[in-house]
């Protein structure tokens, strides 16, 4: 009997210390863990570091790949949470490293980031035309641009939409091209049930590519595979380049309305109706939707409801009235290029009273949406030139004439102003003094307006050949 019970005492004891070092093991080789929300985004995103694993109340330094961010202090249990940090503005497109290193000893963990700067629409909501977080391309090197790939998809308009490593574009022909950003390669095609003349850009947003045809339907599309999620029937052609905000899709049709709808079903907000046809890219601030329209009003209406805030008339004195440029909003101002005028207008947003207006030269119709960057306004004239203007009094700081009309809204990215024109070139120019910096020769009229992301420029032109620049590897 005896002997039995101090077997057993022995077997108990040798179980409590193994699970005892099994136990410890788990402590030991247990890996620290963090979490980054968001995953991708551009530089200045803010970060915001959650994590687990450490030692009890220990001291952890945050980093964005080399670069010191913060500290963060455990709890009892070794976690951490709600510690935000800013991805530097230096910080080039691609994968970076989140890391949290403990101070004392050697317990770390990382995550990977994706740097992106995408250039999601024909602009973002408020339209200025203007990508601040390019780092790539510059004054001091973008005259090495090359070019990087082409596909012919034939004769465009629509201006070159880049999200998520893609770009889309669509054709005349009803077509929708979604590119690999990098290689040029098709990922997948959507043929709209329209063949027309196709004018409207695509816009992404949350996995999904919006955009309308010249049948009057709009379509959402899933964005990585190109199927089918919902239409809506407009009155008419579609020529409008949507606006995505706040989950609200915003667009107009010749039927002469403008519509909020929503994103994720597509069913109708609201709707209302202007003079005219509405072909412009909506502008979205501040709660406030700003468009013009073929009758030569430039409308404020409330996004939430469609009532009417304000209207002005920026028209011309004769038929047709049209407003077809796309205005933008920058700091409580709404600049717009008046209809079948030589005039550029800036507005007071919330009243629609006018500050300024600027005469350029005239000739064709215009067509270039204001593009606002660093307190300056640039546009292209039916004349031929390009302009520079003080944001706050509409003084000319600089013109480029061209010989032909600038056929493209400007882009402006990281003190590089790109444009277009109807002689068949491709600018590059110095957004602070004018000086052309590079220019590329393509096939035909410069159509579909430029489009600045990811340290590359694309842009496409009348013979349906779409560009991809970017700078030679080193």
């Amino acid at each position: 009997m005896r002997k039995n019970t101090l077997h057993r005492t022995r077997v108990r004891g040798t179980c409590l210390i193994c699970t005892a070092i099994f136990l410890l093991a788990g402590l030991c080789y247990s890996q620290p863990t963090i979490s980054v929300s968001p995953a991708e985004g551009p530089p200045t995103t803010e970060l915001t570091i959650a994590g687990s694993g450490f030692a009890a109340n220990a001291k952890i330094d945050l980093y964005f790949d080399s670069k010191y961010e913060g500290l963060a202090t455990g709890n009892a249990k070794g976690s951490f949470s709600g510690i935000n940090i800013s991805v530097p503005s230096t910080a080039l497109p691609g994968d970076h490293k989140v890391r949290a290193v403990q101070v004392s000893g050697a317990a770390t963990a990382q995550k990977i980031f994706l740097v992106r700067t995408n250039w999601s629409e024909f602009h973002r909501g408020n339209m200025m035309r203007w990508n601040p977080y390019e780092n790539v391309i510059n004054v001091n090197n973008v005259a090495n641009l090359q070019l990087k790939w082409s596909y012919m998809i034939g004769a465009m308009s629509a201006s070159p939409a880049v999200a998520n490593g893609v770009v889309y574009a669509a054709t005349w022909t009803g077509l929708l091209y979604a590119f690999n950003a990098n290689t040029g390669s098709v990922l997948w095609t959507y043929q709209t049930a329209s063949t027309g003349q196709n004018n409207a850009s695509a816009a992404v947003a949350n996995g999904i590519v919006y955009f309308g045809a010249i049948d009057g339907l709009f379509y959402a599309l899933n964005a990585s595979t190109g199927g089918k999620l919902w239409t809506y029937q407009t009155g008419a052609d579609i020529e409008s380049s949507a606006t995505v905000v706040d989950g609200v899709v915003f667009i107009g049709s010749n039927d002469k309305y403008v519509y909020a709808l929503n994103a994720t079903t597509g069913s109708l907000v609201w709707k209302f109706v202007t003079g005219g046809k509405v072909t412009c890219s909506p502008a979205v601030e501040n709660g406030v939707v700003y468009l013009g329209s073929y009758d030569g009003y430039i409308y404020a209406l409330n996004a939430s409801t469609g009532a009417k805030l304000w209207s002005h008339y920026v028209g011309g004195p004769y038929d047709p009235y049209f407003v077809s440029a796309s205005p933008a909003v920058v700091n409580g101002v709404v600049y717009v290029q008046g209809g079948n005028t030589n005039l550029v207008y800036a507005l007071k947003a919330s009243t629609g009273a006018e500050i300024w207006s600027q005469s350029i030269s005239a000739g064709y119709p215009p067509v270039s949406s204001p593009a606002v960057a660093n307190g300056i306004v640039y546009i292209g004239s039916g004349g031929g030139d390009l302009y520079a203007m003080d944001a706050s009094t509409g003084a000319i700081l600089w013109t480029y004439s061209t010989g032909n009309r600038v056929s493209t809204s400007p882009a402006v990215a990281n003190g590089v102003v790109y444009f277009g024109t109807n002689n068949w070139i491709f600018y590059a120019a110095n957004a602070k003094t004018g000086a052309i910096l590079w220019s590329y020769d393509v096939i035909d009229s410069v159509g579909p307006s430029p489009s600045i992301a990811n340290g590359m420029a694309y842009v496409g032109d009348g013979n349906g050949t779409l560009y991809a620049f970017a700078l030679p590897k080193n």
